[in-house]
């Protein structure tokens, strides 16, 4: 082993709290060095809302540190400890795998808590080797930054880096890490873990120390009071439903897929979490299944809100001790059912270029997406060509996507009809439906530049996702446009 090198010094404040929750809920290890790190990319203003200077950053010893290869001063590094249900079956004790935290630190922007994944084998990793390779990696860190660039909540992405160390998969491939960084990382699936192993007192303890750093309202809420008699721990349930339903409609209006919607994948903050065989669909197809690992399409785009309801019960059912009675339980899960509907009409209706979204809007909707699937029109394309076409652009971009124009006319003709009141539809629209979005070929391209030690396919694509509804001119041919013919042959699977 070499010598470990001098800890680094950002200025960071720790607190630690999940730490000290104590040995039960976590291993303390450090990261395993990566061998020759190098800097793919950076996220400036996400480190800027951390206090970090961009600048130092980007200095070999904060490459160093952010790779496991270097200790951060005054961070407390752990692997914790989680259960879960995969592919709908329980798989017992999981856990931080890869995936090492260094610890909470404080900012302007509140808590955050800084993650190293790649950095290593931990008590968790099973048959693994802690690693994660460049490839996955990429599209982490995009996907990261673009949610968060497009409002949907998202563990975020500070930086990658990459070394030659090898690392086998289907082939051989090379490892790096990626910085995450989230108000808590803390899962469905830690519930589940000290549920399943009748530690009573340590599920409290874990429920207490969420619903007092993310949920303090739930104590002594006049809803808590009157829907679950006082119990905070139902009406904890609750908030994380309705977390749960307004993420579940933002997925679904961007055609976002996620892959591997897993227990363990669930944050308990209503974040996207694990982005592993995610993709941002192309075509539209409600039965789409983006990881070639789920054979029985589990997780296919149109099942993800009913898979995010049975997630939500797994968590009431971890819950259960600290309730003791189903009743409550299930009356916090009902608001899912209304919630979710919602919010799904009001974000298509938004994409429509509808200020105020009514039930009565609900049949322009549904007919809008059968006449997407009919065609498997393309999704990003779809959107932002009625957009230019709401804000006085020519219809014929979007009638071309068609191949039954007929149909097409005809909802465009009711369409037209309900958005001659609106006040500026399209200025709406365009600040709603993107123009860039990470569609696998486009991740895909910038990955085979980086393997061969190109980055700045990894660059141009993170500028543009940081601003995903702005045009641009030199890029929008390129990025914004339909994806080749090989993109259909593209196989993410749960292999990273």
């Amino acid at each position: 082993m070499p010598p470990e090198l001098p800890p680094l010094d950002l200025g960071l404040t720790w607190d630690h709290r999940f730490a000290q929750l104590g040995p039960g809920y976590a291993t303390e290890l450090a990261p395993d060095p990566l061998p020759a790190p190098r800097l793919v990319a950076l996220c400036e203003p996400l480190a800027r809302d951390l206090g970090l200077d961009p600048a130092q950053l980007r200095e070999r010893e904060a490459i160093e540190a952010f790779s496991g290869s270097r200790p951060l001063a005054g961070s407390r590094p752990l692997a914790s400890v989680y259960s879960g249900h995969q592919f709908g079956v329980w798989a017992g004790q999981l856990g931080d795998g890869r995936a090492i935290l260094l610890g909470e630190t404080r900012s302007a922007n509140g808590p955050w808590e800084i993650q190293l994944k790649g950095s290593g084998r931990t008590p968790y990793s099973r048959m693994g080797d802690g690693r994660a390779v460049l490839r996955s990696s990429i599209r982490e860190f995009l996907a990261s930054e673009a949610m968060q660039a497009l409002g949907i909540p998202t563990t975020r992405a500070l930086m990658l880096t990459a070394s030659p160390k090898p690392v086998l998969r289907e082939e051989l491939e090379t490892a790096a890490v990626v910085t995450r960084v989230a108000p808590s990382f803390i899962r469905f699936g830690h519930f589940e873990h000290f549920a399943a192993a009748g530690d009573v007192e340590a599920l409290r303890r874990l429920a207490d120390f969420v619903i007092d750093s993310f949920y303090p309202e739930v104590r002594s809420s006049a809803r808590t009071a009157e829907a679950f008699g006082g119990n905070p721990y139902a009406a904890f349930l609750e908030q994380v439903s309705e977390r749960t339903a307004r993420l579940m409609a933002q997925w679904q209006a961007v055609g976002f897929c996620h892959g591997v919607m897993n227990s363990d994948n669930m944050s308990i903050l209503g974040l996207t979490l694990d982005y592993g065989p995610f993709q941002f669909m192309d075509g539209f197809d409600p039965d789409h299944i983006c990881n070639h690992t789920d054979s029985g399409g589990r997780y296919a785009w149109n099942r993800q809100p009913n898979v995010a309801w049975w997630n939500l019960h797994c968590l009431a059912q971890a819950l259960m001790p600290l309730v003791e009675d189903q009743a409550p339980l299930l009356a916090a899960l009902e608001s899912y059912k209304s919630v979710f509907p919602q919010a799904m009409l009001a974000r298509l209706g938004a994409k429509l270029g509808l200020a105020e979204v009514t039930e009565a809007d609900q049949p322009l909707v549904d007919e809008a997406l059968k006449l997407l699937a009919a065609g498997r029109t393309d999704w990003p394309l779809f959107w932002r060509q009625l957009s230019r076409h709401a804000a006085g652009g020519p219809v014929a971009p979007v009638r071309d996507l068609f191949i039954d124009r007929a149909s097409f006319d005809a909802w465009h003709a009711r369409w037209t009809l309900r958005i001659a009141g609106e006040d500026t539809p399209g200025t709406r629209m365009l600040a709603t439906n993107p123009q860039f979005v990470l569609r696998n070929h486009l991740a895909e391209l910038a990955i085979r530049r980086a393997r061969e030690g190109d980055d700045g396919g990894v660059q141009t694509l993170l500028a543009l996702l940081q601003r995903p509804f702005d045009d641009d001119p030199a890029h929008d041919a390129e990025y914004a446009g339909l994806p080749p013919s090989w993109a259909s042959s593209l196989e993410i699977s749960c292999s990273s």
